[in-house]
């Protein structure tokens, strides 16, 4: 169920958000549920737009299962800035 909401943004950004969704083919009200969605993670895989590089990039790397990506980045920052002193 859409509702209607008003909300109160610079009018020189909302002739760029206009034109940037007229660019896309998409209302700005489009744009902004799109955005909005990505924030609370509602957000479906087929309305975001892949750029070339990135699906070229697509199937190219393929973690482990058990990969903590987290852990993996805590342990390179360390190794990177903690090691050397």
């Amino acid at each position: 169920m859409n509702s209607k909401l008003t909300i109160t943004i610079d009018e020189s950004l909302i002739d760029k958000a206009r034109a940037y969704a007229g660019k896309k083919g998409k209302s700005l009200s489009n744009i902004i549920e799109i955005y909005l969605k990505s924030l609370t993670n509602e957000i479906e895989k087929d309305e975001i737009e892949i750029t070339p590089i990135v699906k070229s990039l697509m199937g190219s790397f393929k973690a482990p299962k058990n990969f903590n990506y987290k852990k993996e980045i805590k342990n390179r920052l360390s190794e990177k800035y903690l090691e050397h002193e």
